[in-house]
């Protein structure tokens, strides 16, 4: 699917694990491919879903039934490369929970890290958590394992995190922002 939206790019950054959770590893996701999308990365995780043969007895969901995205801003990034490490490491850490706690993370939701200090590799930035909406640049796929959506995790400031409490408040504020790609420069809309 990715490759419908970037096509060209057969060979994207990829960040994979070293020993996968299934060894004992402590990465639950296999790996994380980064798309070049011009003014943006666009961030996926494999591991999510089935990669390989069918393990999970629901035969329309391929394992969780949704893999993660993240579109990070590019300009303004001091540190482009150590920004992509650590968008990685966040998303490793979002799979975690639900690989020990079984929580899925669905359109509408919001994730509130505890932290009001910037989740950017420097902790400069007003972003500290993350709304979830469904990924408007790629679409569903059917696989032989099951369905598997795309969310995207958008950034958010502590500020408007705040002002959240309902799946409704969720699409509000994200139609207010007006745009999918998280910004670490960005200033509070509420």
């Amino acid at each position: 699917e990715f490759l419908r939206v970037y096509p060209g790019q057969t060979n994207p950054k990829h960040y994979g694990t070293l020993v996968n959770w299934i060894f004992g590893g402590n990465d639950p996701l296999d790996g994380i491919s980064i798309y070049d999308g011009g003014d943006f990365y666009h961030f996926v995780t494999y591991g999510l879903t089935e990669l390989y043969e069918k393990q999970s007895r629901n035969t329309e969901l391929s394992g969780y039934g949704y893999e993660m995205t993240l579109k990070l801003k590019k300009e303004g990034l001091e540190d482009e490369e150590a920004e992509i490490k650590n968008v990685c490491g966040i998303l490793q850490t979002i799979a975690r929970i639900t690989f020990t706690k079984g929580e899925c993370f669905f359109p509408n939701e919001f994730i509130r890290t505890g932290q009001t200090a910037g989740i950017d590799a420097s902790q400069k930035s007003k972003i500290t958590g993350f709304i979830v909406v469904t990924d408007p640049t790629v679409q569903t796929i059917q696989t032989f394992n099951g369905r598997v959506e795309f969310r995207e995790l958008v950034g958010m400031t502590d500020a408007e995190l705040k002002t959240l409490g309902s799946h409704g408040s969720v699409a509000e504020i994200y139609e207010k922002l007006g745009s999918d790609v998280t910004d670490y420069q960005r200033e509070s809309i509420v």
